[in-house]
């Protein structure tokens, strides 16, 4: 204790030392700055009023003005801007889980609109919009020139209403137009579903009711297969996810870890950082999981794969994520308006900043081009007949009589779930491959609360690569 009094009292007497002896320097530096300020926002107000009194049309001063305010912010990163009360008052709506739109997370690069995501069940995904799609035309009306906001005007419209898009896409030789019908977009935030014996988790974003939704859905889908014992695991698919709000996405990471950090932020002043730790209790009971990302899988999506992955908790397979790991901070600023300002960078527990890094999964699971119409045609089998595949196919070959009817039972339905799973590689490559993750570790006896032994082979699938 007096040691540290100590070292306190040195540093106070070193500090009024440097100040008694640069006071007049750092005082007139510091009205210097302030002159210049000065200065500059009295330019901002010439220009103001030459543009009020001599623009060819008449200006409205809040419109001037609010335009004068996003173009300041966004002028510092793709995430800050003025949230207008109209934008404001939508940012709320989506964050409670039901509004009305196309369906799709975007951003801009390169002066181009560009899709992060499309939300699952929306007009955008059902009309094939995917992350990485670039938007030029609206109806034909190009979006060169506009802001993000002046873009997302354009796209909006009343419930029912048609609207044409033009899609840029990569591998794509020539643009393509997409029609798509407005709709109230309302978000299942989780949705469950069980292939062969693992429970699928797909989270869609990351609202208020994320987490409560998520534990609930668990529960219900351990029920209904019989009791934790059952299932060899939980798939954790978050492709396409764009993120949401931060609280959730460390509830959903404190879901399933027993202990550690969880993520960090550290934000201009170094003692405004803070620092998230997991409490005990994890939801899927030591079963092994796998986490599911892509390139539209971005910000909370990334601090939940990054704390699983980090912390050895889960397998991640799939694409590379997006890369936003930036932290906005909305502030009303009016009554009914706010800014959305980038106030930290987070950081994943093992202290590594994804910020346009994203995160590169365990295994890379390219998810193959879908097949048209005419190619799955001529696809299918010419014959319905069966050939000689097997001895069992033999006529008169001798019947297995050394198992019971209980475990000839057992295997038809593995079989069955061996077949399943091998059907779902047409329709979700990723997913499938995800589940035989799962199958060949229960088959090993994994579970995340095991420090050794076992837990090496979950490692030894580490850094694979699939395409």
């Amino acid at each position: 204790m007096k040691h540290y009094l100590l070292a306190g009292a040195v540093g106070t007497l070193a500090g009024i030392t440097v100040a008694t002896q640069f006071a007049g320097p750092l005082v007139a530096q510091e009205s210097g700055r302030n002159a210049s300020v000065y200065e500059q926002l009295d330019l901002f107000g010439n220009v103001f009023e030459r543009v009020r009194s001599e623009y060819v049309e008449q200006v409205d001063d809040k419109e001037l003005i609010e335009a004068a305010i996003n173009g300041m912010l966004t002028s510092l990163d793709p995430h800050s801007s003025f949230l207008s009360a109209r934008d404001y008052e939508d940012m709320q709506t989506q964050t409670r889980g039901s509004f009305g739109g196309l369906g799709i997370e975007v951003g801009q690069e390169d002066g181009l609109v560009k899709v992060i995501s499309p939300i699952d069940d929306t007009p955008a995904a059902e009309a094939g919009v995917q992350a990485g799609d670039f938007i030029t035309h609206v109806d034909g009306e190009s979006l060169m020139g506009l802001n993000l906001d002046e873009a997302v005007e354009k796209m909006r419209g009343p419930v029912g209403s048609e609207i044409k898009i033009t899609i840029l896409r990569e591998g794509e030789s020539e643009p393509f137009d997409l029609t798509i019908v407005r709709d109230t977009i309302k978000l299942t935030v989780v949705k469950t579903r069980t292939e062969g014996r693992a429970v699928v988790l797909r989270v869609t974003t990351f609202n208020d009711e994320t987490f409560s939704t998520l534990k609930s859905e668990m529960a219900k889908a351990i029920e209904e297969a019989g009791g934790i014992d059952k299932l060899t695991g939980f798939v954790l698919d978050l492709r396409n996810n764009p993120g949401g709000l931060l609280n959730q996405a460390i509830e959903v990471s404190d879901a399933f870890l027993e202990r550690g950090e969880i993520v960090s932020t550290r934000e201009r002043a170094p003692e405004d950082s803070e620092r998230w730790n997991a409490r005990a209790g994890d939801l899927a009971q030591g079963k092994p999981m796998v986490v599911l990302i892509n390139g539209g899988s971005a910000s909370a999506s990334e601090i939940v794969t990054g704390a699983l992955q980090d912390h050895r908790r889960a397998i991640v397979v799939g694409t590379k994520s997006f890369g936003k790991g930036s932290v906005q901070t909305v502030m009303p600023v009016t009554s009914d308006s706010a800014i959305r300002l980038t106030t930290a960078r987070y950081y994943t527990p093992s202290g590594r900043s994804i910020q346009s890094l994203g995160i590169q999964p365990d295994i890379i699971v390219e998810q193959p081009p879908r097949k048209a119409e005419d190619e799955t045609e001529a696809d299918k089998p010419r014959t319905e007949s069966k050939f000689l595949s097997s001895e069992a196919d033999l006529r008169g070959a001798l019947n297995n009589d050394s198992i019971s009817d209980e475990e000839r039972k057992q295997i038809e339905e593995e079989a069955a779930q061996v077949e399943a799973t091998a059907k779902l590689r047409e329709e979700d490559y990723q997913l499938a491959y995800a589940v035989d993750i799962l199958k060949g570790l229960a088959a090993m006896d994994y579970r995340a609360d095991t420090p050794s032994g076992n837990a090496k082979a979950a490692n030894n699938l580490r850094g694979a690569r699939t395409e």
